[in-house]
């Protein structure tokens, strides 16, 4: 029995794997390596698929200096800079996405985080988008408090997105207008609020192994059961845009094991799966089992009508999950 296996039966027995145990695995032959957390997938997770779309609701002059990104006012690049956009814009979108057979549809901003007035305004397009569509609706305005999670809960979101987005020995190297602490209180604040959290981060930042795995197992001490998977795309004009893309191995590698690490979680593909060459197949046969679907915040992605043709071809039925 490989050392792969080995853990494979472990973890089908319930126990959890130790960080030495994951970094062991990490370096073990990609071929069983992945063919291992696919099991692990189809024993957790079935073959459900949970997919979803964004709207970049308000876009650039952010006040947070995070290295890898467009919308940062430290970093000079082309992204549009824009407020808060209509309601009815959003809730249009909100409509496309849900007669494709989207089943998330998530409101993102730049900024550090929404002021009461701009999110007493998202409620109210939340709660449009509620009653004319059946779509869930996620939202990610940065680094809010209990009170205006629970505000928002009560529109009709139903998630959280919150990226860690890398380990916390690393994240003061990405970003220093706010902590790793901000980002876990935030996390918790949510939770609070009674709703569920997406949270993972971005590979390629200049992480060590170490630090992927890190992460991973701060995600599974908070619970966390939806996790994007963003592979780096050095944008000209940040800080990391002489960083060396990930390959498609780096990328199977990483996800398979976080499905041994998080072995029930919705591993989920987004930012950068588009420079992949396969656009992530390889990655949904190797413990993968959700994806960011349509355009990113600021670089072009992959259509929803391409995503459900693969899906289908793979044998994933996309509906929601139990959870």
């Amino acid at each position: 029995m490989s050392y792969a296996e080995l853990l494979m039966k472990n973890i089908f027995n319930g126990q959890q794997i130790t960080k030495q145990e994951a970094i062991k695995l990490y370096n073990e032959p990609l071929t069983e390596l992945c063919q291992t957390a696919d099991e692990i997938r189809k024993y957790f997770c079935s073959n459900i698929f949970d997919i979803c779309t964004i709207i970049n609701g308000k876009s650039g002059r952010c006040s947070e200096n995070c290295r890898f990104c467009a919308q940062s006012a430290y970093n000079h690049t082309n992204a549009k800079e824009y407020p808060l956009i209509s309601l009815e814009e959003i809730v249009q979108q909100a409509k496309i996405n849900d007669e494709q057979g989207v089943l998330r549809f998530s409101i993102v901003t730049s900024g550090k985080r929404l002021s009461d007035i701009e999110i007493d305004k998202m409620c109210e397009a939340v709660r449009k988008i509620k009653s004319q569509t059946g779509i869930s609706v996620c939202i990610s305005f940065g680094l809010l408090n209990e009170i205006q999670y629970k505000k928002l809960k009560n529109a009709g979101v139903s998630r959280v997105h919150n990226n860690l987005e890398t380990s916390r020995r690393n994240f003061p190297n990405i970003c220093t207008t706010h902590t790793f602490d901000d980002k876990i209180n935030a996390i918790h604040a949510a939770q609070s609020a009674g709703l569920t959290v997406c949270s993972g981060g971005i590979m390629g930042l200049g992480e060590t192994i170490d630090d992927r795995i890190d992460m991973a197992f701060t995600l599974r001490e908070l619970g966390i059961k939806s996790v994007p998977v963003n592979m780096l795309n050095p944008i000209k004009g940040t800080p990391l845009e002489h960083n060396k893309k990930l390959t498609l191995e780096d990328m199977c590698r990483i996800v398979a094991v976080y499905r041994f690490i998080l072995p029930d979680a919705y591993i989920r593909l987004a930012g950068g799966r588009g420079l992949l060459p396969d656009k992530g197949k390889s990655c949904f046969l190797s413990g993968a089992n959700a994806a960011i679907s349509g355009d990113m915040l600021t670089t072009a992605g992959i259509t929803v009508e391409t995503d459900m043709k693969l899906l289908k071809g793979l044998g994933y039925e996309v509906r929601y999950s139990d959870e």
